[in-house]
């Protein structure tokens, strides 16, 4: 599930992610403008491997296989803020990083692993 974070706060969501026993992924990206930068702070925000290769093939894997290579997974609560609305980074460049987000809940539904991604535009 990817959705807009509307109504729900970050905090609650990582109480949730802490009650149901999930991993909670979070990342501010105010201050990111371009697609590199969007990803540079995914990729430290969410700690994720240090050959994260800063494309979008390469955050998917990083969702997905590796993190399967790791063993069974709880369920996983993640969250976007403020993803830039910028000319450097368009609407159609907005729905691609969101769409990795879309193919990775769908990766782990497929193993009835929770995935869930809350996001909010800035």
């Amino acid at each position: 599930m990817v959705q807009s974070i509307r109504a729900f706060s970050p905090a609650d969501l990582q109480a949730v992610a802490q009650l149901w026993g999930q991993h909670f992924l979070y990342a501010e990206l105010e201050e990111a403008t371009t697609k590199q930068r969007i990803l540079e702070e995914i990729s430290n925000q969410f700690l994720l491997s240090t050959y994260f290769g800063r494309n979008l093939d390469a955050l998917y894997d990083c969702l997905t296989s590796t993190i399967l290579k790791a063993g069974q997974q709880p369920g996983f609560l993640l969250v976007l803020e403020h993803i830039p609305i910028s000319v450097k980074f368009d609407k159609e460049m907005r729905e691609q990083l969101l769409d990795i987000f879309r193919d990775a809940a769908d990766f782990w539904a497929e193993r009835k692993v929770p995935f869930r991604c809350f996001y909010s535009f800035f």
